[in-house]
């Protein structure tokens, strides 16, 4: 914050004098493990479809975007339906720049002064802010000690505050914690006795990474209109840049984000790229499987050297405990590994990256914290 903005010299909004804006340090070092990206760039042949088809988007940039975007919707429709064997039509899907603009959506059209939105933590340091952005009452329950979440907590949580929208991380950032469907299916209950009604919100920025088993809640929608099921193209497809993040949900519950969106929020170069991925589907989650395996690997690797390490449905993991993280933290950087001081006291979080990162990684934690 300058000095000016805190001197008052601009008419800032009270309850924003003094924040700094949100950001994960960005760092050249060799092995970048911080901000759960996919470490494997786009295949030749998939650049070269995204470079055409933006090309050709080129052509038309004197033209305002299809600002429904249908044909993309279409597309993400085809690839959950494979992705999840879930069937979606076309008005079920919505997309905006990236998953942070559609929690904004959605708390632009259900949140708002006197309303509340609920969560439980640890969980996404940005839901605060989305509700702080939309004027929106924010309230945190707090998870299990396995960072889990108790179903009775829950339901008490949501008949003693009334939310207007629960935002639920599954797989959560940052412990990388899923919820089963018997959970989800409590807070739905739950929610459905709010009196003037309660959207629930299942962000699963990490749900292709989830393990065998572990159930997608958009296998809840078709019974649930007040539902929504969260998602990006940022982690398992590995375009963190091109800012693509989508949600299904019934059409009620789309139609109602389209009244709140700005005009051509997504740009034509934007649906371009994201309808080139897509194509490239098959090819992309291959990869997933082999981030999965790493990250497996990687928290068998930890226990046996008696580190503490949250269950993992997603692409980081979260370990501890130490006694200062920070320390750790700094050794890490020092040799060249970027990782995350984030969540509670004492843990830490790295993101799966490539083999030759995982053995850097490992090769430093063992000096630094001399395992």
């Amino acid at each position: 914050m300058t000095a000016d903005l805190a001197r008052g010299a601009l008419p800032l909004r009270p309850d924003l004098v003094g924040l700094e804006p949100y950001g994960a340090p960005q760092l050249d070092v060799p092995h970048l493990l911080n901000v759960n990206e996919n470490p494997y760039a786009p295949a030749p042949d998939v650049v070269a479809d995204i470079a055409a088809a933006v090309g050709e988007a080129a052509s038309g940039l004197n033209r305002y975007p299809d600002r429904d975007f249908e044909s993309l919707r279409a597309d993400l429709a085809a690839y959950l339906r494979v992705e999840s064997g879930v069937e979606l039509a076309t008005a079920q899907v919505w997309a905006a720049n990236g998953s942070n603009e559609i929690m904004l959506h959605v708390l632009q059209a259900f949140g708002g002064p006197g309303r509340t939105v609920l969560s439980f933590a640890p969980t996404y340091s940005m839901y605060p802010e989305y509700a702080r952005d939309t004027f929106t009452g924010w309230v945190a329950g707090r998870r299990a000690e396995d960072f889990g979440l108790d179903a009775d907590v829950a339901r008490a949580a949501i008949a003693e505050h009334a939310p207007s929208v629960v935002l639920l991380a599954s797989p959560n950032n940052p412990t990388g914690t899923a919820l089963p469907a018997e959970t989800v299916l409590a807070v739905l209950d739950a929610a459905a006795a709010v009196p003037g009604g309660c959207v629930v919100v299942v962000d699963e920025a990490y749900g292709e990474f989830r393990r065998a088993g572990t159930p997608s809640a958009l296998e809840l929608l078709a019974d649930h209109p007040h539902l929504a099921v969260s998602r990006t193209m940022s982690k398992a497809f590995g375009l963190a840049g091109a800012r693509v993040g989508y949600l299904a949900a019934a059409p009620a519950l789309v139609d109602a984000l389209r009244v709140v969106r700005l005009p051509y929020h997504l740009s034509a170069v934007t649906q371009a790229v994201a309808r080139a991925a897509l194509r490239h589907a098959p090819a992309l989650m291959a990869q997933v499987g082999s981030l999965r395996d790493e990250r497996d690997a990687l928290v068998v690797w930890l226990r046996a050297r008696g580190l503490t390490v949250a269950e993992s449905d997603a692409n980081f993991v979260l370990f501890g405990l130490f006694d200062d993280r920070h320390a750790i933290w700094q050794g890490l950087l020092d040799r060249g590994v970027l990782i995350r001081e984030v969540g509670p006291d004492g843990w830490l979080r790295v993101s799966v990256g490539t083999p030759q990162d995982m053995v850097a990684f490992q090769d430093a934690l063992v000096e630094v914290a001399g395992l």
